[in-house]
């Protein structure tokens, strides 16, 4: 008896580590989705909206058409790059999370957590270290915040799916 309550606990175990890692990757997938939309913001912000970054709407009470237009224009070529490289890592994440961590692949998930930290600790900090525009910190910082959660939550949640898988 002993000994089928005991198979009967791991094959649970097993169960729960399995959808551990289903639901983390998905979460993963799901910040990457976000990620996404969030370079969509900034892009569509750029041609359609203030032209500066979400949660900003001007430079020192500067409108885009106050600038010099060789400015503006520097500014604009700055937001269409970030928004590819947002977009990308996005797209990067978010295949990476739903088919390669998925399938239990340990260097999906470690490239996706590489890909989205590299990209967060470079862009991050630098809302911190001076005070040159002001900005709405919720429309833009949360977002992405928010977006950084689920990702890290995920991440953890499959982390520990993938652990077990590998015993």
């Amino acid at each position: 008896m002993a000994t089928k309550q005991s198979v009967v606990d791991e094959r649970e175990e097993q169960v729960e580590l399995g959808s551990q890692l289903r639901n983390g990757s998905l979460l993963m997938a799901l910040a990457g989705v976000a990620f996404i939309g969030y370079g969509i913001v900034f892009l569509v912000l750029n041609f359609v909206g203030s032209g500066f970054e979400l949660g900003v709407s001007t430079l020192d009470g500067m409108t885009k058409a106050e600038l010099n237009p060789t400015v503006a224009y520097y500014i604009s070529h700055l937001h269409v790059a970030t928004a590819a490289f947002i977009i990308s890592t996005g797209v990067a994440v978010t295949v990476l999370s739903w088919y390669g961590v998925r399938q239990q692949l340990t260097w999906a998930w470690a490239t996706a957590v590489v890909a989205a930290v590299t990209g967060l600790a470079l862009a991050l900090p630098m809302h911190y270290t001076a005070d040159a525009f002001t900005h709405d910190w919720v429309t833009h910082l949360g977002p992405i915040y928010v977006a950084t959660i689920v990702f890290v939550v995920g991440v953890v949640m499959a982390y520990r799916g993938l652990n077990a898988a590998e015993r």
